[in-house]
């Protein structure tokens, strides 16, 4: 397999200005903006950057809920227990069981911070279930927009801290790299801000820790649920500063996302399977119920089951969509249980109280990432990682629905308690970083004369490449992989890796080329492993084989800039 080398640099101008804080925190959902909290109450001055608003990162598009063991008929090691069967064995059970049993306390103090939770008409709060939950478990808000409630209220939070000098947020902030000192620890990030109208350039930020927070990589395929903002920021500038990647071959499909036609690209609405747990279920063109049989848990089967059966369904009758049937819930019950869902599917043309709804899969979830310990701690000194962008071990091989923004909250709380006590015991000093990417001058060819080793380890890919690389990674490592699919993505991106032609940074080439990187570790690793498992799916080795693959697979960008992988075998889990 040809290695892969990846430079440690985006091209980009030098920094012009610079800020300072203990910690930097890098994006707003669920992970960062509680990470960010927890840090300033406890003392520590924290400056949270987002690319965007406040309000539009990936948490405030999520439909379900949260999950936690809170019914009186529930325990969270039933919870743990149904996390680890969709995890197909690789879940990290000590991260599990921190999720589980800290989860309840954890969204409690959600509760009490302001968000507002539906409840029944006894007044407690309305629990539901979803695929691969055993039990009501699910808290959702607005019906259908509990992300958006918990955004709400965290983001209410920081405005009432908003005069306090120890806490500063710079929104339309793009971090471009990591600054490292001599040793490799990180101690800073150079961002790029966008000013109202102008664009106010690089400058660098120094500090003791860093915590990336930046969500997914669903922009990295041509359809996904994810927003324009997921890009895979976070991951990439942890890859190319040398972080332990893990699990990246795992993404998750999720099966019921409105099918608007093949030419349709973005971000696609999405049916949360919250739908399926009140009662819908899935039939294909001749109206037939094909989870009958599939999975004990039938619709409600963990999402790789699903998707799996969807895309088998559709190549047996030939079609690209199967549909969601919801009529018999009543438009009633639709409206006041799923407002934002019905809403969206009328939008588009379709009612789910009279018809059926096309669906068919598509990317939703980043099970893997910068690999991170039991405090978020990445393998490298003074970076930590949170949400999505992380790879905490909970995930698995395929998240668990609902758990996602429990994992966000459980593991900000612990990165905020961790760093605490660090600083209190004199870890993670101030340091000097390192040089940013060096540039030449402007008038000077970038890949000839002086300045060329040192351009040699800096990238930069026009947004004009941005479909190329949505398009390779769809028709190759997207829902159904195999060696051939996988060796022409592979192909695809290295012949778009070689047209780096010495443009200027900017914003969408930044994110082009992060989704570049990502991509080359993702196909990477879909090829090595060879087997069926969660979130990975082969048509050319379709089952799951333990005694081969039962581990994770990690990469890590090396000194010279080549892409090392390591393989990690686990013990077998009890589920009894």
């Amino acid at each position: 397999m040809t290695s892969i080398h990846i430079p440690r640099w985006l091209r980009a101008p030098s920094p012009g200005w610079t800020t300072s804080a203990d910690v930097i925190v890098v994006g707003s959902g669920i992970a960062g903006l509680t990470a960010a909290l927890r840090l300033r109450e406890r003392g520590v001055t924290v400056l949270l950057v987002t690319k965007t608003l406040l309000t539009e990162g990936s948490t405030a598009w999520a439909q379900g809920g949260i999950a936690a063991a809170l019914a009186d008929d529930d325990s969270p090691r039933e919870h743990l227990h149904d996390t680890l069967v969709a995890g197909v064995g690789l879940c990290d059970v000590p991260a599990v069981t921190a999720l589980v049993h800290e989860g309840p306390t954890r969204v409690r103090e959600l509760v009490t911070l302001g968000a507002e939770f539906d409840r029944g008409s006894d007044g407690a709060i309305s629990l539901t279930r979803e695929g691969g939950h055993h039990r009501d478990r699910i808290l959702h808000a607005g019906g259908d927009a509990t992300g958006k409630e918990i955004s709400r209220a965290l983001i209410e939070a920081l405005h009432r801290v908003k005069g306090d000098p120890g806490i500063e947020v710079i929104e339309h902030a793009l971090v471009v790299d990591l600054l490292q000192d001599d040793s490799s620890r990180v101690c800073g990030a150079t961002i790029h801000v966008i000013g109202e109208g102008q664009i106010d350039g690089v400058g660098a930020a120094h500090c003791r820790a860093v915590v990336l927070a930046t969500g997914g990589l669903g922009q990295i395929y041509s359809s996904t649920t994810n927003p324009p903002v997921a890009t895979g920021d976070g991951m990439a500038i942890a890859l190319r500063a040398g972080a332990v990647m893990a699990d990246t071959e795992f993404v998750q499909f999720h099966p019921t996302v409105l099918f608007l036609g093949d030419d349709s690209t973005g971000q696609q609405p999405l049916i949360s399977e919250a739908v399926r747990g009140e009662g819908a279920f899935l039939v294909d063109v001749h109206g037939v119920r094909f989870m009958q049989g599939v999975h004990p848990l039938a619709d409600l089967a963990p999402r790789d089951v699903v998707s799996r059966a969807i895309v088998k369904q559709m190549a047996a009758t030939g079609t690209d969509h199967v549909f969601l049937d919801a009529r018999h819930l009543g438009g009633e019950f639709l409206e006041r249980r799923f407002p934002s869902i019905v809403a969206s599917c009328r939008e588009h043309g379709f009612d789910p109280a009279t018809t059926l709804l096309p669906v068919a899969p598509a990317q939703h979830y980043a099970s893997g990432g910068i690999r991170t310990d039991l405090n978020g701690r990445s393998s490298l000194p003074g970076l930590y990682a949170c949400g999505e962008c992380s790879c905490t071990g909970v995930h698995g091989a395929n998240r668990l629905a609902s758990n996602s923004l429990l994992e966000g909250l459980v593991f900000a709380h612990r990165i905020a308690e961790d760093i605490v006590e660090r600083f209190e015991h004199g870890e993670l000093p101030a340091v000097t970083p390192g040089p940013a990417a060096p540039q030449p001058p402007r008038d000077a060819d970038p890949v000839e004369g002086p300045f060329s080793p040192a351009l040699a380890d800096t990238v930069l890919l026009r947004s004009a490449h941005r479909k190329a690389i949505q398009h390779a990674m769809t028709d190759g490592s997207g829902v159904v992989r195999s060696h051939s699919s996988l060796a022409s993505t592979a192909a695809a991106l290295a012949g778009l890796a070689a047209a780096d032609d010495g443009v200027e940074g900017g914003p969408k080439s930044w994110e082009t080329t992060n989704l570049l990187h990502l991509g080359q570790l993702l196909t990477h690793v879909a090829t090595l492993r060879e087997e069926t498992r969660g979130g990975h799916v082969r048509s050319d080795f379709p089952d799951r084989d333990d005694a081969q693959w039962l581990g994770h697979l990690a990469a890590v960008r090396m000194p010279d800039g080549i892409l090392a992988m390591s393989f990690h075998p686990t013990e077998p889990q009890d589920l009894s």
